[in-house]
């Protein structure tokens, strides 16, 4: 009995381990998507001209910083 429990307690583990994993990917994704949108929203401006290049290069920067950090899969 006690090798049933072990085991059954061992998936569990690896069940949460898995599940707290997939919520950290989906975290980086919507930060990701965040991230392109503010990027895309400073280039519109600096286009209307109600924006700067400082802008641009601020928001890219973040979008670049959180790439290195998560990977380009965390903007799909």
């Amino acid at each position: 009995m006690a090798g049933f429990l072990d085991k059954a307690k061992e998936q569990a583990q690896r069940g949460l381990a898995q599940g707290k994993e997939k919520v950290g990917e989906v975290q980086a994704q919507r930060a990701g998507h965040d991230l392109v949108r503010k990027l895309g929203a400073a280039y519109y401006a600096e286009q209307r001209g109600n924006g700067s290049a400082a802008q641009v290069q601020q928001a890219l920067a973040a979008v670049e910083q959180h790439i290195a950090q998560h990977g380009d899969s965390a903007l799909r």
